[in-house]
């Protein structure tokens, strides 16, 4: 099996890095609670500058620096970021597997859609960096080779064919091991190697002799022989994203930067699935105690972080809270597959963007059936073919099975080229007009919007007639009219009375 491995050096300080962007270029320091004693367990590249290590306590760090800030570790934290960036990755790879804290593996087998493993690492670096993460890739057929090689390696990505493992290894020092068994790589170097080339030289009896089943296993991955079994994280059933604030916010602007956080986090996982949300919930926890739920309601399917924080922000500038808030959840709770979006037409594409924003506040503040869109009915007489209903998001069908009047009424593919034709717009009444006709009895011109206009196209005859049971049949020519000035129309002639009808336009 082949896998891609990603490795982010120093993961917990490029998180807070891109969550916090006015801490670039400062020294800062997560700590984490050794035995009684605060210790540095990852510093950023200006806290390393000024001589402060992992492993130091924080009062010395703080002794060296005297402007460094530090953060807690917190193990759960970093590997929610992490899940999140690795469910976007979803987008190349068909599964992942975690390597907490600053690593994950991804199935490498759908390569082929990137253009081979070359492209596949170039797209995965692709999407890291469009998060802000810096990474280094390496593709190889055993998981030890493709994590040594990322961590340690030279280069920002490589391949490595199968069977080649032991000689890309030969170079990598004895700390790639430190992960497998610590005591090991320190009896190794006391017998004086430096390189897993060095170990994959010996006679593997010699290292059982010395070291037992950890020499012989730790021969075994230098030599490129890894027997490791690619077990891909389960993704949660439930989309959820939390973050705790660094101190309670008691003005906006602290709780929009946790939740830019948040969304980016929520809709990468949702792009990694192929999911739009359609309803989240977002609840605010307040300190010191209580917490304040508001639902966020789209007018159309999204998973673009922007809208979302756009609804947000709509949603919490008018809340009034009893106290700070100290964390916040967002949670989706209702989803669809998602349905991607039209390219944008004309000069002005935000438009677009600002018209969901305006449609989702309307479906928040007013409730879920504020909102309408015409949905087909089983009928053909065709003023009564369109009904109002509430906004439903759309689900993935083949045919649309209805029933009328005892009857079952299947809508084919072959009914939608159909529908095609007919116009989004539908008077619920058919409009008189006032024609002009030439001496073969063809349209001239028509009165419409209180001007006469001049008919520049004309397509038709369509015939449609029926309900001949009913009070009121109907019997209609169609044509498709495209009026200078206006654009183009759906009339009719009814064959009761011989005149002409407006009866919709076309968009």
């Amino acid at each position: 099996m082949r896998l891609l491995y990603l490795h982010f050096e120093r993961f917990p300080i490029q998180r807070q890095m891109i969550e916090a962007p006015t801490l670039a270029g400062k020294p800062i320091v997560f700590v984490q609670q050794i035995r009684g004693e605060r210790k540095i367990f990852a510093a950023s590249s200006a806290a390393l500058t000024s001589g402060i290590r992992p492993g130091m306590t924080l009062s010395a760090g703080t002794a060296l620096v005297g402007t460094l800030r530090h953060f807690t570790y917190c193990p759960e934290t970093e590997r929610a970021a992490l899940m999140s960036l690795a469910e976007q990755l979803l987008l190349i790879a068909p599964a992942f597997q975690l390597s907490s804290p600053d690593g994950l593996w991804l199935d490498a087998s759908a390569a082929g859609l990137c253009q081979g493993e070359e492209g596949l690492c170039r797209r995965a670096l692709e999407i890291c960096s469009s998060r802000g993460y810096r990474a280094r890739a390496a593709v190889a057929s055993e998981a030890f080779t493709a994590r040594a090689l990322a961590r340690h390696g030279r280069k920002t990505a490589q391949v490595i064919l199968p069977r080649n493992g032991a000689r890309a290894l030969e170079a990598l020092p004895l700390a790639a091991l430190e992960h497998i068994d610590g005591s090991a790589v320190a009896a190794l170097r006391s017998l004086g190697l430096t390189t897993l080339g060095e170990v994959a030289s010996l006679p593997p009896a010699a290292l059982l002799a010395r070291m037992g089943a950890a020499g012989l296993l730790v021969h075994r991955l230098c030599r490129g022989a890894d027997d490791s079994v690619f077990v891909p994280t389960p993704l949660p059933e439930v989309l959820e994203e939390s973050i705790e604030l660094d101190w309670p916010a008691e003005s906006h602007e602290p709780l929009l930067f946790a939740l830019k956080t948040v969304l980016d986090r929520l809709c990468a996982r949702l792009c990694g699935r192929r999911r739009a949300a359609i309803r989240l919930a977002l609840t605010l926890k307040l300190d010191p105690t209580g917490q304040v739920q508001v639902w966020l309601v789209l007018a159309r399917p999204s998973a673009r972080a922007k809208i979302l924080l756009e609804l947000a922000k709509h949603r919490i500038a008018d809340l009034t809270l009893p106290n700070p808030i100290a964390a916040l959840t967002l949670t989706v709770a209702q989803s669809c597959d998602d349905p991607g979006s039209q390219l944008a037409l004309g000069d002005v594409p935000e438009g677009d963007a600002g018209l969901e924003v305006v449609l989702s506040r309307l479906s928040s503040v007013l409730g879920e059936d504020a909102l309408f869109a015409a949905e087909l009915e089983p009928v053909h007489r065709p003023e009564a073919a369109y009904a109002a209903k509430s906004f439903r998001p759309p689900e993935a069908k083949k045919g649309i099975l209805a029933e009328a009047e005892g009857c079952q009424v299947r809508i084919t593919p072959q009914a939608d080229e159909v529908l095609a034709q007919r116009p989004s717009r539908v008077l619920e009444r058919p409009a008189s007009l006032k024609v002009e006709l030439d001496l073969e009895g063809d349209l001239r011109s028509a009165r419409l919007l209180g001007k006469h206009r001049k008919v520049l196209a004309v397509s038709g005859p369509e015939r449609v007639c029926g309900e001949w049971w009913a009070e009121v049949p109907y019997n209609r020519d169609y044509y498709r009219v495209f009026f200078d000035g206006f654009g183009p129309a759906w009339i009719f002639r009814d064959a009761r009375d011989g005149q002409f009808y407006l009866q919709g336009m076309f968009d």
